[in-house]
């Protein structure tokens, strides 16, 4: 039955009797802040929100947003354009209000339509298409010093119910936030009940209603007597933005509300986990067609090692989708590809996604008699688990776990490129839920081991007198780096491949030498160290009368050292993965100069963590300078920065050594 709208506005006026909901309004600045020119909470900030408030009431389908901002400096005024994302479907933003307040008071007025724009438009596996907006509109006549303030309104259908997501952390710092939530109604206080039109995430009739919250110590959610959920804080800082940090929606404070069918935590997972288990097995299933291709790809007399190793070359082979155009519905339908529905089909058209490919290998491993599981991961780019959040979505790639031999091997088969045995860093020290010999349950993936990832710069240069330098350079990638290039060869041609390469030279190679890429090796084959070869020319150094005076770390000049400049940590560290990078240049001298002084051999060590080696190496005509630095460790807590920000601050020194030439004066006698 459909709610009138005069019902609904009733209904919201109401509401504003209970303690927590008001909705917002616009309201008179003061004094204060009209005449504020920085915020002494938050110095230096380019701008502040002086108020936020968001209020959505799944009783009448209604949620409000209400926003004031001071700007404080140029950069502030960015916040003037305001971006509000819906999905068209099913809302609809109504009552956008907008002004500019100058700091004299002049009040001007947001005029005109704000434009409406499509997003995306996605179909999906029922073949209901969803489409995604945005509403844009800008503050007018907006100056340093000015308050912006907006609100708008988003209506949605009777039969949608929005479980808010409440994003509590901003870019800017934040005075006051209030945050309410009205549950549908058969979900207020503490009950468990079934809706008739109320479903989760994955089309259960819904049970129970339940949040996820980060929020700062001494803060929590607070419900009311009517069952009405609130937030309210003060002085919140703004995001974080630090050097390697982990994905940044894992760390921000929020709250999320949703309903779900289960009844409790521990329910949730095993039920979610069993049925995820079942879908694995249903599609891994080995068909006839299946067995017959495994037993064309290995021969019984094939170690297991072997046999993964032969059928996981066969699935990389295959067309991942995933790396490659996407196809049209009337190109697929042409060459006869549909939605896999079962490892055979990704078999049969020699194609699929990254998830396709995966399942195929794992039903391929049990074809050919192996022990194999799936287990389902967070992406480390994209977040970190958390068992307290009860979602799947949370969890993004499918990796094949391969059990031989008392031991288990994470494989990547989805991963394009990746070498067996390897898997990709973001599906490195990560967790997920996975299948094994007895219940499915929650796993985690082991950290790469950081002699896999290692990046050798080797250099041959020439030097003449005036400090211009000619030479050659090879750089050997293994593992992870070389991964990233073969990635990027997949979708690039040739010529933009080249371009990306040399773009990343510019931050390696020092200013005034300009290097170009010749050529690679072993790019179509990750089974092989990728070799990159590359050409450089230019000036180095300084040249006086008698000296020529370079930095004596010829990958180092551009200073880049992380953590060096930042005195105290708020996040953990992390670095991705642990490798070993390598630099190695021998100068071939002018004629008639010999080295006066080099870097002294060293060993810098933040032990069981990093350790940094240089080498100063001399012969006739020549030196060689070796740089080495091992780093073992992929994260950090932010009680351990002090002894890693020390480990650098040496290393940084240490990379400021110099290499200095001496012109060895002519011998009368010799004339």
């Amino acid at each position: 039955m459909r709610i009138s709208a005069f019902m609904r506005r009733l209904s919201l006026l109401l509401a504003l009797a209970s303690p927590v909901i008001l909705f917002a309004q616009f309201q008179q600045p003061t004094p204060e802040e009209l005449k504020m020119t920085d915020d002494p909470k938050a110095p230096g900030a380019a701008a502040v929100y002086l108020n936020v408030e968001e209020i959505t009431d799944d009783y009448i389908h209604f949620h409000s947003f209400h926003a004031r901002i001071k700007v404080l400096s140029e950069k502030g005024k960015e916040l003037a354009t305001v971006e509000i994302p819906y999905e068209h479907n099913d809302y609809r933003i109504r009552n956008i209000k907008a002004r500019t307040i100058h700091s004299d008071g002049a009040v001007i007025l947001l005029v005109g339509k704000p434009e409406d724009l499509m997003v995306s438009k996605t179909t999906d596996k029922s073949h209901e298409t969803m489409q995604f907006n945005r509403k844009v509109f800008t503050l007018p006549s907006v100056e340093v010093g000015s308050i912006l303030e907006y609100s708008y309104d988003l209506e949605y259908g009777d039969h949608s119910y929005s479980s808010p997501h409440w994003e509590i952390q901003r870019p800017y710092f934040v005075h006051k936030a209030h945050y309410a939530f009205i549950p549908a109604e058969e979900f207020r206080g503490n009950t468990s009940r079934i809706s008739s039109n109320m479903f989760d995430e994955h089309g259960k009739m819904a049970h129970s209603l339940t949040g996820w919250a980060i929020l700062p110590t001494g803060v929590s959610v607070k419900t009311d007597s009517l069952g009405y959920y609130s937030v309210d804080l003060t002085d919140i800082p703004p995001q974080p933005d630090e050097e390697w940090m982990p994905p940044i929606k894992s760390i921000l404070y929020k709250v999320y509300f949703y309903y779900l069918s289960a009844y409790d935590t521990k329910d949730f997972w095993i039920t979610n986990a069993k049925d995820w288990s079942k879908d694995v097995d249903r599609f891994a299933e080995p068909s006839k067609s299946i067995k017959e291709a495994v037993a064309g790809l290995v021969s019984p007399a094939d170690s297991d090692l072997d046999k993964a190793k032969k059928l996981y070359t066969a699935v990389q082979a295959l067309d991942n989708t995933d790396y490659s155009r996407k196809k049209t519905e009337s190109e697929m339908k042409q060459l006869k590809i549909n939605e896999a529905k079962h490892a055979q089909d990704t078999w049969a058209q020699k194609s699929g996604t990254s998830e396709d490919i995966a399942m195929l290998y794992l039903a391929m491993l049990r074809a050919a008699g192996l022990t194999a599981y799936a287990i389902k991961v967070v992406d480390r780019d994209k977040g970190i688990f958390d068992i307290t959040y009860l979602t799947m979505s949370q969890f993004d790639d499918t990796l094949v776990i391969l059990s031989s031999g008392g031991k288990e091997i994470f494989l990547d088969p989805g991963e394009k490129m990746c070498p067996f045995q390897a898997v990709n860093w973001k599906h490195s020290g990560t967790s997920g839920i996975r299948q094994s010999a007895g219940a499915q349950g929650v796993a985690n993936t082991p950290e790469l081991p950081y002699p896999d990832n290692k990046i050798t710069r080797i250099g041959d240069v020439t030097l003449d007198a005036n400090g211009a330098l000619t030479g050659i350079f090879r750089f050997d990638l293994t593992g992870q780096e070389a991964l990233y290039w073969r990635q990027l060869a997949l979708t690039n041609d040739e010529t933009e491949l080249k371009k990306l390469f040399e773009k990343s030279l510019e931050s390696i190679f020092p200013e005034g030498i300009e290097a170009h890429l010749d050529h690679f090796n072993g790019l179509s084959d990750p089974n092989q160290k990728l070799i990159a070869s590359i050409k450089a020319q230019g000036s180095y150094g300084a040249a006086t009368s008698k000296r020529l005076i370079l930095p004596a770390f010829f990958f180092e000049t551009r200073g880049s050292h992380p953590f060096v400049a930042q005195e105290k940590r708020l996040t953990p560290v992390d670095m991705h993965y642990g490798d070993v990078v390598t630099g190695q240049v021998t100068y071939h001298l002018p004629d008639g100069f010999s080295a006066e002084g080099a870097p002294q051999n060293a060993n810098i060590s933040w032990p069981q963590h990093a350790n940094l080696i240089t080498k100063s190496i001399s012969a006739p005509g020549s030196i060689t300078i070796i740089r080495s630095l091992a780093r073992a460790f992929t994260f950090a807590k932010p009680e351990e920065y002090q002894d890693l920000r020390a480990f650098y601050q040496k290393v940084a020194a240490s990379d400021q050594a110099q290499l200095v030439l001496t012109h060895a004066p002519t011998d009368k006698g010799s004339q």
